[in-house]
């Protein structure tokens, strides 16, 4: 295994520098790291973990406690997981690793605070994907660098990550405007989320400022699932009066309403046009392709992995992270006028 000392000659720095590379990257220009970190890998050098520890008193671990709400199927949900992959590619560009903490049990107040100091971790990242219970509290309040993915927090070192999403939603409800729609619905996130209420938000005030008007019975929850996706679109077509656009937040209901409509003898976007949120992988892929409004998923992985490393390194808690969200047009939405 290459040594310390043999990575320094091939550079031609110091085995202090190499070591600084590692451990305090930020005193070496950019040019001398980049030339240590290239080399290393070229000759499979790794640093001695232990030691890097011992000099720097951090672990060089992150946690990540993944809330599957004890009942739904985080996760195997597409989104969360385009996010883990952004985010441990980000951590990992820093020299951090990830450790998963998530639970299938009930956890007690102070079950996440303890499970990320028996691990000695520096910092924790949440991804909360509908109920913040008091031991995700607790976890923002004990000042343990940590980052929240859709959910404000508050703590002397906690600050959050999220997207436009009510903005998202207004650019969706307008685009269907645009394209003739008028008796536009919507299936929304669970209302106790952070998302689900600020896309349900986002829908009604482009409605307003339209000019259209708030109509209850276009309105129907869904819970970010496929399955809640079918069962609400269900519901839309029973109404006397059916709409002729559908808003989606989330675009794994978006699938499960298009099968719904399908399964109605109806086409879309002939007989109703759809707009799904977040564009994941499968919206690209579906007949006839989901029109989406697009999170910014890479995006959301390094602005979480940015603000625990800087708080990590001793920064104060960064502002929340309110990422844009862009409409992707596909063929759900059109045939054009």
């Amino acid at each position: 295994m290459a040594t310390i000392r043999e990575l320094a000659r091939l550079c031609g720095v110091s085995p202090a520098t190499v070591s600084r590379v590692f451990n305090n990257p930020k005193v070496v220009n950019a040019k001398t790291r980049e030339q240590v970190l290239r080399t290393a890998r070229q000759i499979g050098y790794l640093p001695n973990e232990s030691a890097r520890t011992l000099a720097t008193k951090k672990s060089f671990m992150v946690g990540l406690v993944w809330d599957t709400d004890h009942r739904r199927p985080g996760w195997r949900h597409p989104f969360f997981q385009e996010i883990l992959i952004g985010l441990k590619t980000a951590l990992s560009g820093r020299g951090y690793h990830l450790l998963m903490l998530a639970t299938s049990e009930e956890p007690t107040e102070d079950s996440y605070v303890r499970a990320v100091r028996r691990h000695n971790l520096d910092g924790v990242v949440v991804i909360d994907s509908g109920t913040w219970d008091p031991s995700l509290r607790r976890l923002a309040e004990s000042g343990i660098p940590c980052v929240s993915l859709d959910r404000p927090v508050q703590g002397p070192r906690a600050t959050y990550v999220t997207s436009d999403n009510i903005g998202g939603a207004r650019l969706a409800v307008r685009h269907l405007h645009e394209r003739g729609r008028r008796a536009i619905a919507t299936i929304t996130g669970p209302a106790h989320t952070r998302p689900g209420a600020e896309r349900l938000q986002g829908y009604h005030d482009e409605l307003a400022a339209l000019g259209l008007p708030r109509r209850p019975e276009l309105v129907v929850e869904g819970d970010f699932y496929l399955s809640g996706g079918h069962a609400a679109m269900r519901r839309l077509l029973e109404a006397d009066d059916r709409p002729d656009a559908v808003f989606v937040a989330g675009d794994e209901m978006a699938v499960g309403a298009l099968v719904a409509i399908g399964e109605a003898g109806l086409k879309v976007p002939e007989d109703i046009a759809l707009v799904g949120f977040d564009d994941i992988e499968v919206a690209a892929l579906v007949p006839p392709g989901l029109t989406t409004v697009a999170q910014d998923k890479d995006g959301f992985g390094t602005a979480a992995a940015e603000a625990v490393v800087s708080m990590i390194n001793g920064a104060d808690a960064p502002p929340p992270r309110i990422l844009p969200a862009t409409l992707v047009v596909r063929g759900s939405s059109t045939p054009p006028l």
